[in-house]
């Protein structure tokens, strides 16, 4: 509870989480078990901080798991519970979810002495066009995936926002279309953010009603490189008929290791990580309107150790929730309190 006070002090508004389901509901059939959430849920309505979910994690009674490709054994789910008898127990955990922490929801009722801070957005799922969250990246399902997801949530709260994955802008390696209007790297199970969501609105017509929200990871070397990234989502939004939407970025970060060179472009130190952030928080503020930005969430709180290449690093507290030169810039920009 200290380190959610901290960060509201410190001017944080919302933070996003993760929402497993295979942790929540981890037989086939069985009852909902809320114990892993349900506390991150009371600390940060006690700081006045709203959370995001991503949903995410199929259990293995739903979608079992496969092999990722070219990773030495590592596993994600074979697919999205997008078809069949998953989707039909994915739905129902949506709905179970929101019923609970929407305002007015079972978790309140329960719960009287914690302030009411509902949870009002609901994330689908996490960069499905990398193969580490889904073992076969596929626009297509992930569309369906998304127009089920947002039915499941309608009809238990009618103004719940529905946001898209957070698409990781490039990764290396992935799909892409050329300026020849070709398809590069077509048998990569990974796909460029773009291509990705212009192949999701093409093949499920009708989509653009079921979400309110897109969100993209635009991890870059050097912040001055955001504007470019953006655009390209911006673009695809224009030529699906969608330029309406908001855009999320709901991860975006450096980490403070030592410069690590090709190796990891992200670790450019201490000051560094603090440097990155006050000049892509500037800019994204300058151009705020013109992106349409709604919101912009930095990777991560602290450093999530081994999670990825530049994780033990990403974090603005190190160990012990002890605050980093980055931190630092985060308050300043905020006009909170360290």
């Amino acid at each position: 509870q200290e380190e959610f006070n901290t960060l509201q002090q410190g001017g944080v508004k919302t933070m996003r989480v993760p929402l497993s389901w295979g942790q929540i509901q981890p037989k086939r059939g069985g009852a909902y078990e809320w114990g892993s959430f349900d506390p991150l849920v009371e600390r940060a309505a006690k700081s006045g901080i709203e959370l995001l979910p991503f949903v995410i994690g199929t259990p293995t009674w739903a979608v079992p798991n496969a092999t990722i490709p070219g990773t030495g054994g590592a596993k994600a789910p074979a697919r999205l519970p997008a078809t069949g008898t998953a989707a039909t127990a994915w739905s129902a955990f949506l709905k179970a979810a929101v019923a609970r922490y929407k305002a007015g929801g079972t978790y309140w009722t329960e719960n009287p002495l914690v302030p009411q801070v509902p949870i009002k957005a609901w994330q689908i799922w996490n960069e499905p066009n990398f193969k580490y969250f889904v073992a076969n990246p596929n626009p297509t399902e992930y569309g369906k995936l998304v127009k089920n997801s947002s039915a499941a949530i309608k009809s238990v709260e009618p103004s719940a926002q529905v946001v898209l994955a957070g698409l990781f802008a490039k990764p290396a390696g992935g799909r892409r279309l050329t300026e020849k209007g070709t398809v590069a790297n077509k048998t990569s199970p990974n796909w460029f953010a773009a291509y990705f969501l212009e192949q999701m609105y093409k093949t499920n017509p009708g989509i653009k009603s079921r979400f309110q929200g897109v969100a993209l990871h635009p991890y870059v070397a050097r912040y001055r490189q955001l504007p470019a990234e953006i655009e390209e989502t911006r673009k695809v939004l224009t030529q699906a008929g969608d330029d309406s939407k908001g855009l999320w970025i709901t991860e975006l970060g450096w980490s403070s290791e030592a410069p690590q060179g090709p190796s990891n472009v992200f670790a450019v130190g201490a000051s560094g990580q603090a440097r990155e952030l006050k000049g892509a928080f500037t800019l994204l503020k300058q151009d705020q309107v013109k992106f349409r930005l709604q919101h912009v969430y930095w990777f991560s709180v602290d450093d999530a150790a081994e999670t990825c290449n530049f994780c033990n690093g990403s974090g603005l507290f190190k160990k012990g929730f002890v605050p980093k030169k980055s931190w630092t810039e985060f308050v300043k920009f905020t006009g909170g309190t360290a």
